[in-house]
């Protein structure tokens, strides 16, 4: 428990150091109000592309896709469960059909699967499981970057067209690496170009992070913080949703384990926790503020879910261990 504690502060201490100096970088007027615009499109056209390649381009290989394909399957599963769930919580929450809705769906669907689940998985079950963990995140990744941000993009940008929509940056760096990983182009890459892509993608979360709390900033604090619509959502993906899709994949292993005699461990179930767990991601604020949306809903959502992690991921996590026993390699 304290471990979990311990891994979940450090991210934490990250992340809130970034908000606050975007925060306060906002407040003494030291950025420009334009600086958040400026943010949000380095951010949609330069480091989500980077870290969207650099992940798939490394991982997304004929022999990696084959061993893990697997826990590849069972995740598409887990995402297949999550984006219905998401559909059906959003119109409970935004009756209307609207770029609200469309944010909500995002963050009952998807979780800081990178910046939080990453060190989480390193610290917690070590650099082997980080490998299974990032190929696990694979079908995450795709859908992030296609239904994902189709419901972040307000409609009116892109006249009203899913496909437009889909056709961002990153899916377009998602398709290439993709293509790059499974041709084995990939591993012909230019070192000096492979090693401006790797800092590319080490600016996206710091800078992500800078851009809520600038985000905030222009808000009132305590008005956001009285949203309990979000509130609500933060609770269901916190507590419920991973209790559901690791459910799920609880059963989809006992069902391939009886039936195909796998022998697929419980490694599995901890890839969906970590990957379902955490706060909600911070592309409910880089998009809509990368194409003119509204970006509080998302600064609400990342402030209240990012601080009330801390307390639920220790909580579900001793909880796993308790029902399933610990974390065994897949």
């Amino acid at each position: 428990m304290m471990s979990i504690l311990i891994a979940t502060f450090n991210p934490m201490l990250l992340l809130f150091f970034c908000i606050a100096l975007g925060f306060v970088l906002h407040k003494t007027h030291l950025l420009p109000d334009s600086a958040g615009q400026v943010m949000a499109k380095l951010e949609n056209w330069v480091f989500c592309p980077a870290l969207t390649f650099s992940t798939v381009v490394a991982f997304c290989t004929p022999s990696t896709v084959s061993t893990h394909a697997i826990n590849i399957g069972l995740a598409a599963v887990a995402l297949f469960v999550a984006v219905g769930i998401s559909m059906i919580l959003s119109r409970v929450f935004v009756r209307k059909k609207s770029p609200e809705r469309g944010i909500y769906a995002y963050a009952l669907a998807f979780a800081n699967s990178g910046y939080m689940g990453d060190p989480l998985v390193q610290m917690l079950l070590g650099d082997s499981m980080l490998s299974y963990y990032k190929l696990y995140c694979l079908p995450l990744t795709i859908g992030i970057y296609t239904w994902g941000v189709s419901n972040l993009v307000p409609s009116d940008k892109n006249r009203g067209s899913t496909l437009k929509k889909i056709l961002n940056p990153s899916t377009v760096a998602l398709a290439l690496g993709v293509v790059m990983g499974l041709s084995g182009v990939g591993a012909y890459i230019p070192t000096f170009l492979s090693s401006a892509i790797d800092s590319l993608k080490a600016c996206m979360g710091p800078v992500a992070m800078l851009l809520a709390g600038f985000t905030i900033a222009s808000y009132d604090v305590g008005e956001i913080l009285k949203d309990k619509k979000v509130y609500a959502a933060t609770l269901l993906r916190l507590f419920l949703l991973p209790a559901i899709i690791v459910a799920v994949l609880f059963g989809a292993t006992e069902l391939l384990n009886s039936c195909f005699a796998m022998n697929i461990g419980n490694g599995v179930l901890y890839l969906g926790f970590f990957a379902t767990a955490s706060a909600l991601g911070l592309n409910t604020i880089v998009f809509p503020e990368a194409y003119g949306g509204n970006p509080k809903i998302g600064a609400s959502m990342a402030l209240i879910s990012h601080t009330l992690c801390i307390v639920s991921m220790p909580i579900m996590y001793a909880l796993m261990t308790l029902i399933f026993g610990p974390c065994q390699i897949l």
